[in-house]
């Protein structure tokens, strides 16, 4: 993919989950769906979330009971402040990972340490890349991620099944 079309994509990205972070509340069940590409975002429903939380702490994550999605689904737990991630954006990140097969926690940085990636380089899964896009630091994002975004048939280790349906907390610290 060209230069321009990654920026491009990422603008839509950005602008998509900036539209899908205001439509929805925390009183509010209603669900926003955007379509970027081959890539469906919409708003996780109010039921299916897990609690925001505090910022700076590790969050719960809650395996939806209802069947997993079949597109990305985001919705801001807790807003950052400042400018949004972008592509070419080097971010840091604190995560709690559940999958749908265990329904449980299966990894989480607060354990170790905090996860650095450049946002839209490829190097982490592509639920990744599109769901961290538009988040400002200090916010918190849960994303449920279906497997054609996240691992595919390939397992990364025991706890994630192959065709699994990731559920991630994840917590903006920085934007570079």
């Amino acid at each position: 993919m060209s230069k321009i079309s990654q920026v491009f994509v990422a603008t839509l990205c950005v602008a998509g989950l900036a539209l899908t972070g205001c439509s929805s509340s925390s009183t509010s069940s209603a669900s926003t769906t955007t379509t970027l590409g081959h890539v469906t975002i919409g708003t996780i429903p109010l039921a299916d979330r897990s609690p925001a939380g505090t910022a700076g702490t590790a969050p719960s994550v809650v395996v939806p009971k209802s069947a997993p999605p079949t597109g990305l689904e985001v919705s801001d737990l807790i807003t950052g402040t400042g400018p949004a991630a972008k592509t070419g954006d080097k971010v840091t990140v604190q995560y709690v990972l559940a999958t749908y097969s265990s329904g449980g926690v299966e990894q989480s940085s607060w354990t170790t340490q905090p996860f650095t990636f450049t946002l839209g380089a490829g190097r982490v899964i592509p639920g990744w890349d599109y769901g961290v896009a538009g988040m400002q630091a200090g916010g918190r994002r849960e994303l449920i991620i279906p497997a054609n975004l996240g691992y595919g048939a390939d397992s990364p280790g025991p706890g994630i099944s192959a065709n699994d349906t990731l559920v991630f907390v994840v917590d903006l610290l920085t934007i570079n």
